[in-house]
């Protein structure tokens, strides 16, 4: 493992050395893949070619997965939202796991499920996909969000049929225990992306069902004539995107898969805190710091998505705001020719870095040895679009 520190971002080499866990290769992420061909409003999101970026970065091409288009709601986490939660309703009513949308619909079915009682928390995102999936089930949802998050968010969220949506007075991962707790108490179901021990099963659904992501990127990148990108950059909050993804692409490519980047910010990287620490454990980041990045101010790993992160990446970054800040006007503001991809906090931070590394003459050792160059292919995910209208709006507006 090498440490490093340029320019304002903190990096972390490592050569990659395990394998993908059974519950993230092809076959077991297929349930996934053919329930979400079920919903009548799926459809694959976007990948754009950003030629002319590529050209002025001095690489061979860049292509952006645009997640703001997934189901109306403006960012990724539906994906992972509607699956889950349509598995914990099918076990609490004893049906099979295989169960269709359609099928829990149907209006035998409506009264028992419309007893049941769904709860998270979330940064924004997460929250909202739940609410979504529960509404379209004719059940309640309650969500809580952390201090600090903008009300646009909580509404975001009551807009899309959540009987609430509270922000605590609490940093995330104590709002996360808050959830469990109400759960327990009330007897609702939580749907939580992130893990514990004892608390797998319903964030392995969720991990799953952003694996959809990654296998609709593999389609459209061969649709493209790419037979396999060199470079991949995740964002990371807990982790689970970051994980699932990466799982299925490694999984995929096998021997040809691409370097992998798992990307926090730098106020609040309890994933690269993790591997830094060097011990192989998940370690929480305690310090109580607010980052623009909403969706990824989590101090805890996803437990069961951390040994995938652990390794399987060869490289992990903690960037400040203003990274991410470089990548929403990046996108926002696009090069020529290029598509315009509305990219909030969370989902511009790769694209922020990509750039900082192309062209910071400070970075130019790490981005040799990164083997960033006219020959790569770069992947990333805009993991949501504007998700706080008026925050995108004065960002891009800057500089």
């Amino acid at each position: 493992m090498t440490i490093l520190q340029q320019d304002g971002l903190r990096a972390i080499k490592q050569c990659p050395h395990g394998e993908v866990p059974a519950y993230l290769r092809a076959a077991a992420t297929e349930g996934a893949w053919r329930f979400h061909h079920t919903l009548t409003d799926y459809a694959p999101t976007p990948l754009r070619a950003l030629d002319g970026l590529a050209k002025d970065l001095g690489v061979g091409k860049i292509f952006v997965k645009d997640e703001s288009y997934r189901f109306g709601l403006n960012a990724f986490k539906g994906l992972g939202g509607i699956y889950a939660l349509s598995r914990a309703a099918a076990q609490a009513l004893g049906l099979p796991e295989d169960i269709a949308f359609s099928e829990l619909q149907e209006p035998e079915l409506q009264e028992r499920l419309h007893k049941l009682v769904f709860v998270t928390t979330t940064d924004g995102n997460h929250g909202r996909g739940v609410a979504w999936a529960a509404h379209r089930l004719g059940c309640e949802a309650h969500v809580f969000l952390p201090k600090g998050s903008a009300q646009a968010r909580a509404q975001a969220i009551l807009d899309v049929g959540a009987v609430e949506a509270t922000i605590l007075p609490l940093p995330y991962d104590d709002a996360v225990r808050y959830a469990a707790k109400q759960a327990e108490e009330q007897g609702w179901l939580l749907i939580q992306d992130t893990s514990w021990p004892g608390y797998e099963d319903v964030p392995g659904w969720i991990v799953q069902g952003y694996t959809t992501l990654a296998r609709e990127a593999v389609e459209q990148l061969a649709e493209a004539g790419v037979s396999a990108p060199t470079h991949v950059f995740l964002q990371a909050g807990v982790g689970a995107m970051a994980g699932g993804v990466l799982a299925y692409l490694a999984d995929h490519y096998g021997e040809n898969a691409p370097k992998f980047a798992v990307v926090e910010p730098e106020k609040i990287p309890c994933i690269f805190a993790s591997v830094q620490a060097g011990d192989g454990a998940a370690h929480p980041y305690l310090a109580e710091k607010q980052t623009i990045m909403a969706g990824l101010n989590c101090g805890e790993p996803c437990m069961i998505t951390w040994p995938v992160l652990r390794d399987l990446a060869s490289w992990y970054f903690a960037c400040p705001d203003a990274v991410t800040e470089e990548g929403m006007r990046l996108l926002g503001r696009p090069v020529g020719e290029d598509p315009k991809v509305i990219s909030g906090e969370s989902g511009a931070v790769t694209a922020g870095l990509l750039h900082r590394l192309c062209t910071r003459p400070a970075l130019a050792d790490l981005r040799e040895k990164m083997g960033l160059d006219e020959t790569s292919v770069v992947l990333l995910i805009s993991t949501e679009g504007d998700t706080d209208p008026e925050a995108y709006q004065t960002i891009l507006a800057n500089h």
